[in-house]
């Protein structure tokens, strides 16, 4: 008879991803930053896979299927340095291969 696997806790991320995505999508985004910032990769991974430009509307448009203020998810992805904005033209600040928060904790 074979033991059953322990059981692993919850590393942080995915806490946070449990809190607030259901079936896709953000059911609230999150007041204190911390729980932001371990957010922010997963809408950048989820919304702009590819390394390239975005304009404004389409941008709007990726983070509308997930939550309808698009403006502060916008805003919270440039502020924190995982997109950068000029001219009104977006693009992820470093390419999905070599983001930051690649999803491993």
């Amino acid at each position: 008879m074979t033991e059953p696997a322990p059981l692993r806790r919850l590393t942080e991320r995915e806490k946070v991803l449990r809190a607030f995505v259901r079936d896709g999508r953000l059911v609230s985004i999150p007041a204190k930053p911390k729980k932001r910032e371990l957010l922010l990769p997963y809408i950048l991974e989820q919304c702009f896979p590819e390394d390239r430009d975005y304009e404004e509307k389409e941008v709007n448009q990726r983070l509308g299927l997930l939550h309808r203020d698009v403006a502060s998810l916008r805003r919270y992805l440039v502020d924190a340095g995982l997109m950068t904005r000029e001219a009104g033209i977006y693009r992820r600040a470093t390419p999905p291969d070599q983001s930051p928060a690649d999803g491993r904790d």
